[in-house]
């Protein structure tokens, strides 16, 4: 039982910590395109370094619904 506890503890701690991680967000917005190269102005450009790796996220169009 004890064992359980501390597995579902772990488990809780490493969510709750690469959740924080993923919360560090850099806006930015592309400015041109040629091929696979993509050149984008980002706000808080200083949270990136050389070399890492990156998600790119288009961003979804809102539906507007008439009556």
């Amino acid at each position: 039982m004890k064992k359980l506890i501390i597995g579902v503890m772990v488990v809780a701690f490493v969510m709750s910590a690469g959740s924080v991680m993923a919360s560090k967000k850099v806006r930015c917005k592309v400015d041109s395109v040629d091929g696979d190269k993509v050149t984008l102005t980002c706000k808080k450009a200083d949270k990136l370094k050389a070399g890492m790796k990156v998600e790119v996220k288009e961003k979804k169009k809102a539906a507007y619904e008439g009556c």
